[in-house]
């Protein structure tokens, strides 16, 4: 059974550029444009990992993060945090916020399918 990845992000090209590599490898993707949409989108397809951007209008990545791991039916899913800052700052809210990961933006391909390795039990093309 191929596992299943939500993308949150308020922009469309990184949702596509990441359901791209990853539909590539056999992930389902499903997509939210933001963390209020993602709240429903959790507890419809039960994503098995979540890369949640961090700048989001409403409800950002953090907050989003603190909901989800909030809540004993969907703490154990990983949130991997998208962002294009990388400062210690925003590193340290991330781990506040429980997130699994971090990715800085733009990610490539060997970013993206380690952090799906680490915590999927899945073996990247070589």
């Amino acid at each position: 059974m191929a596992h299943k990845i939500l993308v949150v992000d308020d922009s469309r090209t990184i949702r596509a550029s990441l359901k791209a590599s990853a539909t590539a490898q056999g992930f389902i993707v499903v997509e939210a444009e933001n963390g209020y949409i993602a709240l429903k989108v959790v507890k419809d397809e039960k994503p098995d990992i979540i890369f949640a951007d961090v700048m989001m209008p409403r409800l950002d990545g953090y907050k989003f993060c603190s909901v989800i791991k909030g809540n004993p039916t969907y703490a154990k899913i990983p949130i991997v945090m998208l962002t294009s800052k990388d400062g210690m700052l925003d590193q340290a809210r991330a781990r506040v916020a429980h997130a699994d990961g971090y990715i800085v933006k733009p990610f490539a391909k060997p970013a993206l399918y380690a952090v799906l390795a680490k915590h999927l039990n899945w073996k990247p093309p070589a």
